[in-house]
C-alpha cells in the first residue's frame, strides 16, 4: 500500500469528504450558462501528494469545473484556494505562479514553433522577457542556458529530446500530449491537473504516459486528472471523485467508487445489475471516437 493510499485510509467514502492534508479547497463552486448550472459543487478537497481521478459522463461538468479552479472561466458563486490562498478572480496566469499548471483536453502546443521554443515558454523567471533585461545579454544568456539543459532533461525523460528541433505541429496527437506535460513541468509545479491525458493518444504512448503521471506522483507533485478510461483511472488513482449534471455524487478509492450504485446510475441510467468492473461498457464509445482521431491524424500525415 503506497504513502498516498494509507494516507486516505481513513477518509469517509462520501462526496466533500475532508481530507488529512487537502493542497486544495473548493466551497459551494456554481457556474450557470443561461439557465444551464453546468457546475454546483458543495464542497471538494484534494489531498496532497496524491493522485485523484475526476470521472463522470459526458456533460458532467468536470471540464468546466477545471477552468473555474485554474482561472480560465469564473463561477457566479463559490470560493476556492490552493495552499491555504485563495484564488478567486485570480487569472489564469497567476495560477499558474502560484505552483497549480493544467493541460488540456486539446493540446496547445504552438504549432509553428519548435518543440524545445515551446518547452521554453513554460519555465518561469527568464529576464530576458524583460525589455530592458535583454538588452543586456550577459543578464539573461546564463539563465537561458539553465532553461534549455532542464528542457532537453525533461524532453529526454518524455522520449521526445530528438525532436527538439522539430515543429510541435509535426508531432503526433500522443507525442503532442507529452509535449504538452513536459512543458508544465517546466515550472517546477506543486500540482499539475491533467484534462483526459489519454485522449487521442495511440495505446503505444499509454503505457508512457501512465508511468510519468505515477512517477509525478512519486516525486511528490499532486495529480488531479480528467480522465475517461476506467482501466486507467483503476490503475494509477490513489482516490476518485465522481461528478454527474454538475454536481460530485460520490468519492472513494477506485475501487469502491466503480461499485457505488450513484456512479452506476450516473454512468448507465437506472441498469443498477450492471457490472462498471466491464471497461467496456464505459470505454467503447470513447474508444471508437479515439480510434476515429488517429485514423485521422494519419490520413494527416499521409497528406504532407
Amino acid at each position: 500500500m503506497s504513502a498516498e493510499t494509507t494516507a486516505l485510509a481513513g477518509v469517509e467514502h462520501r462526496p466533500g469528504a475532508p481530507k488529512p492534508d487537502p493542497i486544495l479547497v473548493a466551497d459551494g463552486v456554481v457556474r450557470r450558462f443561461g439557465g444551464m448550472t453546468a457546475v454546483d459543487v458543495d464542497h471538494l478537497e484534494v489531498q496532497r501528494g496524491a493522485i485523484t481521478a475526476l470521472i463522470g459522463p459526458n456533460g458532467a461538468g468536470k471540464t468546466t469545473l477545471f477552468n473555474l479552479l485554474t482561472g480560465f472561466d469564473q463561477p457566479q458563486e463559490g470560493r476556492w484556494s490552493f495552499e491555504g490562498r485563495s484564488l478567486g478572480g485570480v487569472s489564469a496566469a497567476r495560477v499558474s505562479r502560484s505552483g497549480m499548471v493544467r493541460t488540456f483536453q486539446l493540446t496547445k502546443a504552438l504549432s509553428r514553433m519548435t518543440v524545445m521554443e515551446n518547452m521554453r515558454l513554460g519555465a518561469r523567471d527568464q529576464p530576458g522577457e524583460n525589455i530592458l533585461a535583454a538588452l543586456v545579454p550577459p543578464v539573461w544568456r546564463s539563465r537561458e542556458r539553465a532553461i534549455t539543459g532542464k528542457a532537453e532533461h525533461l524532453l529526454e525523460r518524455f522520449k521526445l529530446l530528438d525532436k527538439k528541433d522539430d515543429f510541435a505541429g509535426s508531432l503526433s496527437g500522443g507525442q503532442r500530449k507529452l509535449l504538452e506535460m513536459a512543458r508544465a513541468l517546466m515550472s517546477d509545479p506543486t500540482m499539475v491537473m491533467l484534462d483526459e491525458p489519454m485522449a487521442g493518444v495511440n495505446p503505444a504512448l499509454t503505457q508512457s504516459l501512465l508511468g510519468h503521471i505515477q512517477s509525478l506522483r512519486d516525486e511528490g507533485t499532486t495529480v488531479l486528472f480528467v480522465e475517461h478510461d476506467m482501466h486507467m483511472v483503476r490503475h494509477i488513482s490513489d482516490w476518485v471523485a465522481v461528478m454527474a449534471e454538475g454536481r460530485l455524487v460520490a468519492e472513494g478509492p477506485p475501487t469502491t467508487v466503480m461499485a457505488d450504485p450513484a456512479v452506476v446510475d450516473a454512468y448507465l441510467g437506472a441498469h443498477h445489475d450492471t457490472d462498471l468492473g466491464d471497461d467496456s461498457l464505459l470505454d467503447d464509445e470513447y474508444t471508437h471516437q479515439l480510434e476515429a482521431e488517429e485514423r485521422a491524424e494519419d490520413e494527416r500525415k499521409d497528406h504532407r
